[in-house]
């Protein structure tokens, strides 16, 4: 080993033991262990606080050190440093908006025991790293020794600059989506809570890959999951209490549009300069070698200034720059002791984003439209979510509401909350917030998707709903737009004396209207559902009666044209034959669970068609088509005594190569059934694969 090697493996071990609270030259005691399940989830029980932060950093780099090393690197704004030209514009935009430098802030404004929770959660990956070298690809080793300023500053990458303000939003390029439900215990038939927690975002490895965990420590509980690479779970329960998100869009960045003159641009009538200055960065060459490049920087009184592919210039202007404490909050949530101290910590709105749904063993539920959104003087989501005018100081906001001026819905008559990634208006049914109380920037008054539709009747038609029902209505595959138009169609179509037409009648008649893997008709329904309603299957232009905010869950339905309608099932039909070889071609014959080796029959269908369980295909290869986006984490939790729990990660809890857990849940996706989650030690120890002790 090189000295360069060895001095710096001796820093890291001065790194762990100062994060556990030891002092170079002593032994250090044991801190913890990770009980590894035969799901490959580490159950980390940590003696003290920071303890358990540095085994799920250890257990994190174990499951996804890859994918999470770079995802570091990308957030020091070094990714084209270490991985060469393909990671330059990445690097642009995290030094174009001082992420990385903003994390350094933020960490030194953290309470001394949260930056030593930080501090622990990177030494734990530097002792896998120190420990396993072999484990992880080359390529990812240099990133290496991780801080406490790297985790802050991917938490802060993600939060506000993948979520809040995306990239592509502001270079004009211009989809996640998750269910969440929470009954009380007046709707449940044990009269106990129960909270669904079902996120859906990209399958392939990335920073939005889910990681199922259970945290254990003095006074510390948490199970659950969260994205590669966060200290914390966004998604927990425990025996008390839990929370999940689903993602709402809400407007927490502005894009303004300057109009340039005079080597500045214009604000109020006058020609502004620009603040300026370069940066230098450095991208590895094809030899190995490494050229540094300069970055021009400017900003206006906006925020930082960007040239797009359309020769526009834009400013970017983030709310919550001044919030360093989103990764803690999500910290104190799951610790929280009751419902008051819960609301107590959300008022601290450090969390840029998210609807936030609660349930508690005593009973309470909530709904949050959850975020740090900017006051306007008036505007509607399409003014303020598109290109502003800069050029004038009347739309330079620079005010946020409160967590107060928040919609929310607690503890409603009807004994749910729902939210799958619509506008909060009808979290509940009855409504009990309207969208007229509120300013029209807030968000969008509809129209309602039809999956959050469906949500709204699964959980709104049953008077009483019984654990297993509550399972069962999760794993719904019934498609709900076949309600609102098919008996319609077929009707129509019964007239026509066009054989490719009554052959397709005769596969919609028999078809169930689902879309598990034995269904035969739901793709071509598909395709049928692609030309009345547009590609992404949202347009309501082709409905006899359109959405309508004053029956939200009902609307829309019926054919405004049925020739038209029947036309294009004609072509349908030409459609799913030359792509299917049949009409009637089961679904998941087309539509497979594939990963490695892995090959099962699919299920699930597109949110936008009305289904619950959610899958969206990529388009066919080979005849086969694979999940690109849909069902990743779910669990279901009955707030009993002791909590029933049951859950899923769909593609596995690792991403490293060669894993065995990176498919080994496929088989319970394809046959629609869950895995018991293991939330006690007497549990884990009975299904015990290996302890890693610390």
């Amino acid at each position: 080993m090189s000295r360069a090697i060895s001095t710096m493996f001796a820093a890291l071990a001065a790194m762990i033991l100062l994060a556990l609270g030891g002092t170079a030259g002593a032994a250090p005691g044991p801190r913890g262990e990770i009980l590894w399940d035969s799901y490959g989830v580490p159950h980390v029980y940590g003696k003290d606080e920071a303890g358990v932060f540095f085994g799920f950093g250890y257990a994190t780099a174990q499951n996804h050190g890859d994918v999470v090393v770079k995802l570091y690197g990308q957030a020091r704004g070094r990714a084209a440093e270490y991985w060469g030209a393909s990671e330059i514009e990445s690097d642009k935009w995290v030094l174009a908006n001082g992420i990385y430098e903003r994390a350094r802030a933020w960490y030194a404004k953290e309470p001394a025991s949260f930056r030593a929770n930080l501090d622990a959660f990177a030494a734990g990956m530097n002792a896998y790293a120190k420990a396993h070298p072999e484990a992880l690809d080359p390529s990812v080793r240099q990133v290496f020794p991780i801080t406490g300023v790297d985790v802050m500053a991917h938490g802060h990458r993600l939060m506000n600059y993948v979520y809040v303000a995306p990239q592509a939003r502001t270079m004009g390029n211009a989809d996640a989506g998750s269910n969440a439900w929470a009954v009380a215990p007046k709707k449940s038939a044990s009269g106990n809570t129960l909270l669904l927690a079902n996120p859906h975002l990209p399958w392939a490895p990335s920073q939005l890959t889910y990681f199922e965990a259970d945290l254990n420590g003095p006074s510390i509980k948490m199970y659950g999951a969260t994205q590669v690479g966060l200290p914390v779970l966004r998604f927990m329960f425990n025996e008390r209490m839990g929370f999940t998100n689903t993602v709402n869009g809400i407007l927490g960045a502005t894009n303004y549009e300057l109009k340039l003159a005079d080597g500045g641009y214009l604000y109020d009538g006058k020609v502004r300069p620009f603040t300026t200055s370069t940066t230098t960065f450095k991208v590895r060459q094809a030899d190995g070698s490494l050229k540094t490049e300069t970055l021009e920087l400017r900003s206006s009184v906006h925020g930082p200034v960007f040239t797009r592919a359309d020769g526009k210039t834009v400013a970017l202007r983030v709310a919550g720059l001044d919030r360093p404490g989103g990764l803690r909050q999500y910290w104190d949530m799951g610790k929280s002791k009751s419902f008051a101290d819960y609301q107590a910590i959300m008022n601290r709105l450090q969390v840029p984003s998210f609807n936030i749904v609660y349930g508690d063993r005593e009973g309470h539920i909530q709904y949050l439209y959850n975020g740090i959104l900017p006051k306007h003087a008036d505007g509607d989501v399409a003014r303020w979510g598109g290109l502003v005018p800069g050029d004038t100081s009347k739309t330079l906001w620079t005010e946020t509401h409160t967590y107060a001026e928040l919609p929310k819905v607690i503890d409603p008559p009807s004994g749910y909350v729902q939210n799958s990634n619509d506008p909060p208006w009808v979290a509940t049914y009855p409504q009990t917030i309207q969208a007229k109380d509120y300013p029209a920037y807030m968000a969008n008054n509809g129209p309602m998707s039809l999956r959050a539709q469906q949500a709204s009747h699964l959980m709104a038609d049953p008077p009483k709903i019984t654990f297993d029902d509550f399972v069962v209505r999760k794993l719904t595959s019934h498609v709900l737009m076949t309600d609102r138009v098919l008996d319609d169609l077929l009707a129509a179509a019964a007239a026509s004396a066009d054989p490719d037409v009554q052959a397709a009648v005769t596969v919609l008649k028999a078809w169930d209207r689902t879309v598990n893997a034995d269904a035969r008709g739901a793709l071509l329904f598909e395709a049928w559902a692609r030309r009345f309603a547009g590609p992404n299957y949202i347009s309501d232009a082709n409905y006899k009666v359109r959405w309508d905010a004053a029956r939200p869950i009902d609307t829309p339905y019926g054919l405004k044209d049925p020739d038209q309608a029947v036309a294009m099932l004609k072509a349908a039909a030409t459609e799913a034959r030359a792509s299917y070889g049949a009409l009637d071609r089961p679904f998941g014959e087309v539509s497979r669970f594939a990963l490695g080796k892995v090959d099962l029959p699919g299920n699930g269908g597109f949110g936008n068609l009305g289904v619950f369980h959610v899958m969206t295909w990529s388009p066919l290869k080979d005849g086969k088509r694979t999940p690109v986006h849909g069902e990743t984490w779910m669990s279901m939790v009955e707030f009993s005594t002791p909590i029933k729990a049951v859950g899923l990660m769909s593609y596995g809890n690792s991403t490293q190569p060669g894993s065995p857990h990176r498919s080994d849940q496929l088989e319970h996706l394809s046959q629609k059934t869950f895995r018991n989650l293991w939330t006690t030690r007497a549990e884990v120890e009975q299904n015990l694969k290996a302890t890693t002790p610390y």
